[in-house]
C-alpha cells in the first residue's frame, strides 16, 4: 500500500525541520545584534505567533517602515527561525522593522489556512503601525521557497480587497505553479537539491483538492491578471528547478506594467539564501535589503 502524502509530510517535518534550521555558519551575521519580541496575531484561521525585529534606535522620532517575511519549507516545515539571520541583516541595513511570520504548515493545516494567515497578519500590520512603533502606511512584504509564493498570494488579495498596497514585494526563488509536474521542472544540475519526488510530496499535502492548484493564489504564475500588483524584485537560482517559472514570472509582471527587478544568480540552487555558497548569499541578501531600503524611504 503507498504511503499516503500526508504521512510522507509528516516524515519529512520530523527530517528536515532541524536541517532546514541551520544556517551556513558564514551567513549568519553573527556580528549584527539581535533586538526582538514576540507578538500574536488573531487572523481568520488562528492565531499566528511572530518574531518582530527591530532595527537599531533612530534618533529622528519618526517610526520605522516595515517589513513581512515568511520563511520556506514547502508549505510543510514551520520554522521561522530559518530566516533569522535574513530578518536581523535587514531591521539592522534597510532600517525597518521585520515581522517574522510563524504561519500555519500542512498537512496539519493545508491550503488555504496559510494563505489566510499571511493576509490576515499582514492587514494587521499595515493597520496597527504606531501602537507597535512602526509605519503600517510604509510596508513592504517577502518570502523565501514556499514563503515567495505566500507573498505572491498576499499581494494579489490585497490588490483585489483594495485593502493595503506593500511598496515591495520579494520572490526569493518561488514556486509559483503547483500545477505542473515536477519532473517538467528541470534543472541545469543533476542532482538540484529538490528531487520531483518531494515536490509533489509538497504539493498533494498542502493542495488537498487537485482543482485548486491551477488557483491564482495557489499558482501565481497561471493568472492571467497581474497588472496593479506592488513592485517587485525577483531573485532566481540559475540551479534551482523553480528557476524557469520564477523568470516567467517576472517576465509576466513586467509586462502587465509591473515594475520589475530580476536577478539570476549564477551557479547557484534553491536555497542558497541560506546554505550558500556564502558570496551569493550575502550578495543577494544585500540585495533585498537595499531594494527594501530605497523602496521605504521613499
Amino acid at each position: 500500500m503507498p504511503i499516503s502524502p500526508r504521512i510522507q509530510a509528516r516524515g519529512i517535518q520530523l527530517l528536515l525541520g532541524g536541517m532546514m534550521a541551520r544556517v551556513h555558519k558564514d551567513l549568519r551575521f553573527t556580528d549584527v545584534p539581535k533586538h526582538t519580541e514576540s507578538l500574536q496575531v488573531e487572523t481568520g484561521a488562528g492565531p499566528v505567533a511572530c518574531t518582530v525585529y527591530r532595527p537599531p534606535a533612530t534618533t529622528t522620532g519618526s517610526l520605522a517602515p516595515v517589513y513581512v517575511n515568511f520563511h520556506g519549507g514547502g508549505f510543510v516545515v514551520g520554522r521561522p527561525e530559518q530566516d533569522d539571520h535574513i530578518c536581523r541583516c535587514i531591521a539592522a541595513t534597510a532600517g525597518c522593522v521585520v515581522i517574522n511570520v510563524d504561519y500555519a504548515v500542512a498537512p496539519q493545516r493545508p491550503y488555504p489556512a496559510p494563505v489566510t494567515q499571511a493576509y490576515d497578519v499582514t492587514a494587521w500590520v499595515a493597520e496597527n503601525g504606531p501602537a507597535n512603533n512602526w509605519d503600517g502606511s510604509r510596508l513592504a512584504v517577502g518570502g523565501h521557497s514556499a514563503g515567495a509564493n505566500l507573498t505572491a498570494a498576499v499581494c494579489r488579495t490585497a490588490r483585489d480587497r483594495g485593502t493595503f498596497f506593500p511598496r515591495l514585494q520579494i520572490l526569493d526563488s518561488a514556486p509559483l505553479d503547483q500545477l505542473a509536474d515536477p519532473s517538467t521542472k528541470l534543472s541545469r544540475i543533476a542532482k538540484p537539491l529538490l528531487t520531483p519526488h518531494l515536490m509533489r510530496v509538497f504539493t498533494a499535502a498542502y493542495v488537498l483538492d487537485p482543482a485548486d492548484r491551477a488557483d491564482p493564489l495557489v499558482s501565481p504564475a497561471l493568472a492571467d491578471d497581474l497588472a496593479g500588483l506592488p513592485p517587485a524584485l525577483v531573485i532566481t537560482a540559475e540551479n534551482d528547478r523553480l528557476r524557469d517559472e520564477g523568470d516567467a514570472y517576472a517576465k509576466a509582471l513586467d509586462a502587465a506594467g509591473v515594475p520589475v527587478t530580476h536577478r539570476v544568480f549564477e551557479g547557484v540552487d534553491h536555497y542558497f539564501t541560506h546554505t550558500g555558497p556564502v558570496p551569493a548569499g550575502k550578495e543577494a541578501i544585500e540585495l533585498m535589503a537595499n531594494a527594501l531600503r530605497a523602496a521605504l524611504s521613499a
